[in-house]
């Protein structure tokens, strides 16, 4: 196990199973509140500016740190939108990208080169995606080379230099708020308070007053040598497989196969794991399944064994007409 993710399972077990937090966690914590207190008093102050962008803004973001599943919410959204006459554009942070200036995905871009995240969303999505560490260069791209009228940020909800018109914030419906601390000692990037501030609160395999529900399901799986070729995911039902994530809440990927009662050999990595091709080799003839993230990285070591389950998101009817209603107004104020 590499240093990255034994300190992974360290602070899972801190966060979200009860172990005690550690001296340094409690430092940390205080200093992390310190830091986000004063950015806070800076852009009150007009010391620090938010620069607003000629087009529409949703920030579709979370409070925790790790994977919610905030990438397929952006998938569904970006196409729920253009269903509704809009030109979306993404912008995200490229996580793992080469390089670290603003640039917008070419065709055939590959993960090791923009990131796993920003090369599955341009594919599940069909629109145009930039990243960048300043997302607010990234979204300029868009605006100037994809005339998009509209942009949609993975991630962000702290990225306050970028002006939002829309706040959306998505929760583990599974994992919650873990012990309720801010960074490193809890998973809080922001007090749970923040909750209060957004426009939509949205919850991934859960329920709370007031927030819509968000469902994963998966019908079928693909062939990771041939992505034509599919077979119905109910096919699989008791039979043992290996499942392989590098992702941010692995056990996600895991419950979802077993919900269709196949018996999961997990494999968890941490996110965005630079798979070298070992992860997928095992002594046995059992399938290996993968998640659509990691489906890019991994393509190359394609062979017979290695299937990929893509997922759907279905989402409340209300909560598409809630976002076109909000962005509508936006674009024709009058």
């Amino acid at each position: 196990m590499s240093a990255r993710a034994r300190l992974e399972t360290r602070l899972n077990r801190i966060w979200y199973e009860g172990a005690a937090v550690p001296l340094w966690a409690e430092l940390g914590e205080r200093v992390y509140r310190g830091l986000l207190g004063l950015r806070r008093w800076a852009y009150s102050l007009g010391l620090r500016r938010a620069t607003r962008l000629p087009v529409p803004v949703v920030i579709v973001g979370n409070l925790t740190a790790g994977g919610t599943g905030k990438t397929p919410l952006v998938a569904w959204l970006a196409g729920e939108l253009r269903q509704r006459g809009w030109k979306p554009g993404i912008v995200t942070r490229g996580y793992g990208a080469a390089a670290h200036s603003a640039r917008r995905l070419p065709p055939g871009a590959e993960p090791g080169e923009f990131g796993d995240e920003p090369v599955w969303l341009a594919h599940a999505t069909g629109c145009p995606v930039a990243i960048g560490r300043r997302r607010i260069e990234a979204a300029r791209l868009l605006i100037e080379s994809d005339g998009v009228d509209l942009l949609v940020s993975d991630d962000g909800l702290q990225h306050w230099a970028l002006a939002r018109d829309l706040e959306i914030a998505l929760i583990d419906g599974q994992r919650g708020f873990g012990n309720g601390r801010l960074l490193p000692a809890g998973p809080l990037r922001e007090p749970v308070e923040r909750l209060a501030r957004v426009d939509a609160v949205v919850v991934n395999g859960g329920e709370r007053e007031g927030a819509f529900g968000m469902r994963v399901r998966a019908d079928r799986v693909l062939s990771l040598r041939d992505l034509a070729q599919a077979r119905p995911i109910a096919g699989l039902r008791g039979q043992r497989v290996h499942a392989v994530a590098g992702i941010g809440n692995p056990n996600r990927f895991f419950e979802l196969l077993r919900s269709h009662g196949i018996d999961v050999d997990p494999h968890p990595y941490p996110d965005h794991h630079a798979f070298d091709g070992s992860e997928l080799v095992f002594d046995d003839d059992l399938l290996v399944l993968i998640t659509e993230k990691d489906a890019g990285k991994c393509a190359r070591f394609a062979d017979g064994h290695t299937w990929v389950v893509p997922i759907d998101v279905e989402l409340p009817a209300a909560f598409g007409d809630l976002v076109h209603r909000r962005l509508h107004t936006l674009r024709s104020p009058g």
